[in-house]
């Protein structure tokens, strides 16, 4: 049996802002529209996105060491890249990693039948879109990693769709509001996605992981990273203009100096791996702080 330390390292539970904090500003996007809030079905949205996401987690590090990717993966930072690096110091067998990954995904259909029975079969539609993702981020056949939409995938699936999920589920109706407030989050997941995979794209060529940024090459690909990135407070604005977005919703746009900084990062150290990790650090921290800001704007316009 595998130490407990070593199992919650594997679930690597610190990246879950990009599952919670969505459910999060969409509940505060419910708040704001309709002031009613249903706290037991808000828990339930938030368990079952997480649990999704940490079985996501800890798949893709069965899969990637399946591929070969992570064994060969030597400029990798961490924590920021590079998978858990569990399987490959020995302290989990890849059968245990996948029987993790298994468990968290039960728990999270577990929670989507309970939605449905509670809300109605749309709700399947959710949650299956949300497992096939991301199992299939780099599962075989599919692989979506591979054929350069894992950052896509992962964009709609930890922005739009637990957004508007979230607030499916509360309310059972999707608003212009809960699609608009989606798209930032969306946008500056698929810029982690993005310039975490610059450290790892060495491996992942190698691996036949064809990213978009292996498919770019780095210099190329910094470009792409700062349009996303800087292309998500855009929404933000959007939203205030159409009347849909309270005004304090502006408050989202203040992280905006710190991805401005992660791109600039970006296009000084692209192909250095040390020096490129506070890029890495930056883009994480302005999804957080936009989602929270963003959230909060909306509970204040309440």
């Amino acid at each position: 049996m595998p130490a407990p330390r070593v199992v919650v390292r594997e679930l690597r539970a610190e990246f879950l802002t990009a599952s919670v904090i969505p459910v999060l500003l969409a509940g505060a996007v419910v708040h704001f529209e309709t002031g009613v809030f249903d706290w037991p079905l808000f828990l339930l949205t938030l368990f079952g996105a997480a649990f999704l996401h940490i079985g996501t987690n800890v798949a893709n590090d069965y899969f990637d060491h399946l591929s070969g990717n992570d064994p060969v993966n030597i400029r990798y930072i961490r924590p920021f890249t590079g998978g858990s690096r569990l399987i490959q110091q020995k302290l989990l067998t890849p059968k245990t990693v996948l029987n993790i990954a298994i468990a968290f995904y039960a728990a999270a259909i577990v929670i989507g039948v309970i939605l449905t029975i509670i809300k109605g079969p749309i709700i399947i539609l959710f949650g299956l879109a949300g497992l096939v993702s991301g199992y299939f981020y780099t599962a075989p056949p599919i692989r979506f990693a591979h054929r350069g939409l894992g950052e896509i995938v992962v964009g709609l699936n930890f922005g739009f769709l637990i957004g508007i999920g979230t607030y499916f589920v509360q309310t059972e109706m999707v608003s212009m509001a809960s699609i608009v407030s989606s798209l930032p989050l969306t946008l500056l997941v698929m810029a982690i996605i993005i310039i975490n995979e610059f450290q790892d794209s060495e491996a992942d060529a190698r691996a036949g992981k064809r990213t978009l940024v292996v498919r770019l090459g780095l210099r190329r690909s910094v470009p792409l990273f700062a349009v996303v990135s800087l292309a998500a407070f855009f929404p933000i604005v959007i939203g205030v203009r159409m009347g849909v977005f309270p005004s304090f919703a502006l408050l989202g746009l203040v992280p905006l100096p710190i991805s401005v900084a992660a791109t600039l990062r970006a296009q000084s150290y692209y192909d250095s791996p040390k020096k490129l990790a506070p890029a890495n650090a930056g883009a994480i921290v302005s999804h957080a702080l936009t989602g929270i800001l963003l959230a909060g704007g909306f509970i204040l316009g309440g």
